[in-house]
C-alpha cells in the first residue's frame, strides 16, 4: 500500500505544478512537460520518507516471493491444498454417487 500512497502524492505534485504553471500563463504543451520535471524534483526532495517506505515494502514482497520459490500466495496455497488432498486420499477408494460415475471406470 505504501507504493499507492507514494504514487498518488507524486500525481498530486504533478497536478499542482501543472495548475500553477497554467495559472501563471503558460498555456502550451510545455506546461505539463515542465510540470513533470518540477514534480520529479519536488518528489525527490519532499517525499523521501514515502519513497523509502515504498521501496522497503517492495523489497519485503520480493523476499517473501523468493521464500515461496517464486510463487504467489494463491499459487502456494493451491499447491499446499493439492498436496494435502493427495496425501489424504492415497490408497483410498473413491465412492461415486449413483449416476455420477466417470466414463471408463
Amino acid at each position: 500500500m505504501p507504493v499507492v500512497v507514494y504514487s498518488v502524492l507524486r500525481v498530486v505534485l504533478f497536478a499542482a505544478a501543472t495548475g500553477l504553471l497554467w495559472w501563471a500563463g503558460m498555456r502550451s504543451w510545455l506546461a505539463p512537460l515542465l510540470a513533470a520535471f518540477l514534480a520529479w524534483g519536488l518528489s525527490y526532495v519532499l517525499l523521501g520518507r514515502q519513497r523509502d517506505r515504498a521501496a522497503l515494502w517492495l523489497a519485503e514482497r520480493a523476499e517473501q516471493r523468493r521464500a515461496r520459490g517464486g510463487r504467489t500466495a494463491r499459487e502456494a496455497a493451491d499447491a499446499d491444498a493439492e498436496d494435502a488432498e493427495a496425501e489424504g486420499s492415497s490408497g483410498a477408494v473413491r465412492e461415486w454417487p449413483e449416476g455420477r460415475r466417470p466414463a471408463g471406470t
